[in-house]
């Protein structure tokens, strides 16, 4: 199979494997052969492959309705979009395809929330090592200069901080009477798997708090249970202005979701903001599918059982490697850190342990697994990964 593919743009590194079916946590490949997904692609399918409750919801939608348009009530939406907000304690949602338009939404409100407060030249402030999405303004508000690297200039509007800093944003706050907001992720997921103290998540809505500042939490990959919570937030008993969702709201069905509550609820009007796929009922009737399994089998609390024992089992297993620097995470989004670039590690665990996992910031091995693995599954990840990782005999 030919890495880069004749009639597609050269967008992704792909590896050299297909695979063409999927059950819970399991992938087989078009040769029959059978993997452990430990990425969920990418914290997406929270709920595993081939969900059987989420595929008859998807069956049966599609003979009712796929898309009218959002000149008309979409039942469906409505529905989810309450559910969110009282999971959440936002109060209005706007729907899109992705977590880069989720974002992307957000960063219209801070505009908005700048245009009514008359600051000129408004500015949102984000973090070093962030990521945010592909779009040209969530590409500025990303703190990866690796991503930025030939679509220069970048979109103005952005001061960048370092994460976890309180000290760097007092310093900025006090030389920057332009920013209208702070966009942040409660665990940075492409950037390390580094999570924010919750001391730090409070110190930032208290300065939100003093300077009329949206805090926007960008929720992409944290949230829906994937850090032991409902959402990422809840460790720091924070209440945000802005959240932004998408990957697990739709098991892989592409949906975003941009949540608000306060003054943050009320900027958008009609002809602001708008989408013509976002929030259609099949996207919405997968969103509400997902959120039936999820409070009915209690996942968020599993993942964080399931996170405690797989941090436990590898920080035993890895403790003392002469190469891991740390092994940390915060439900079942866990980062082992090396003293060396590992991105060979995602070929070799593929082929020698039948294992997907991913490598981030070149030294950081990252495991996403679904949600819904049991004890057995966490337990044979720790066991492929430290076999992947042993010193050669």
């Amino acid at each position: 199979m030919s890495a880069a593919p004749a009639y597609l743009m050269h967008t992704s590194a792909r590896q050299p494997v297909s695979f063409s079916r999927g059950q819970g946590a399991s992938l087989w490949d078009t040769e029959g052969v059978e993997y452990l997904d430990a990425i969920a692609g990418v914290a997406v399918t929270s709920l595993g492959h081939a969900n059987l409750e989420i595929a008859a919801a998807i069956a049966e939608q599609t003979t009712l309705l796929l898309h009218t348009t959002n000149l008309f009530r979409i039942p469906w939406q409505e529905q989810l979009g309450e559910r969110l907000c009282l999971l959440s304690g936002m109060q209005r949602a706007f729907f899109c395809n992705s977590g880069a338009e989720a974002n992307e939404a957000a960063l219209k409100l801070a505009r908005l929330h700048a245009n009514a407060r008359q600051v000129a030249q408004p500015q949102v402030l984000v973090m070093d090592n962030s990521f945010h999405g592909r779009t040209l303004a969530t590409l500025a508000a990303t703190g990866n200069p690796a991503v930025h690297h030939g679509f220069e200039p970048l979109m103005p509007g952005f001061v960048r901080v370092p994460y976890d800093d309180i000290e760097a944003v007092r310093r900025v706050a006090a030389q920057s009477p332009g920013i209208v907001a702070v966009l942040v992720e409660p665990v940075q997921g492409e950037g390390g798997v580094h999570a924010a103290s919750a001391g730090y998540l409070q110190a930032l809505r208290q300065l939100c708090d003093e300077h009329d500042w949206l805090m926007m939490i960008d929720e992409v990959q944290t949230g829906l249970g994937r850090t032991g919570t409902w959402f990422g937030f809840e460790h720091a008993g924070i209440a945000p202005d802005v959240i932004t969702l998408a990957k697990a709201l739709g098991n892989g069905f592409p949906i975003g979701a941009c949540l608000a509550r306060g003054k943050a609820a009320e900027l958008f009007s009609p002809g602001h903001h708008a989408s013509t796929f976002g929030g259609n009922p099949l996207a919405c009737r997968v969103g509400c599918t997902v959120l039936d399994i999820m409070q009915r089998d209690h996942i968020p609390q599993r993942a964080a059982a399931s996170g405690q024992r797989l941090l436990a089992a590898l920080k035993r297993a890895l403790g003392n490697h002469p190469e891991v620097v740390s092994v940390r995470g915060v439900g079942l989004m866990i980062g082992i850190e090396l003293n060396r670039a590992c991105a060979e590690l995602v070929g070799r665990a593929r082929e020698e342990q039948r294992l997907l996992i991913t490598v981030t910031r070149g030294t950081t091995v990252r495991l996403l697994p679904p949600l819904i693995c049991d004890d057995a599954q966490i337990d044979d990840i720790a066991a492929r990964i430290t076999r992947l990782l042993s010193p050669a005999a």
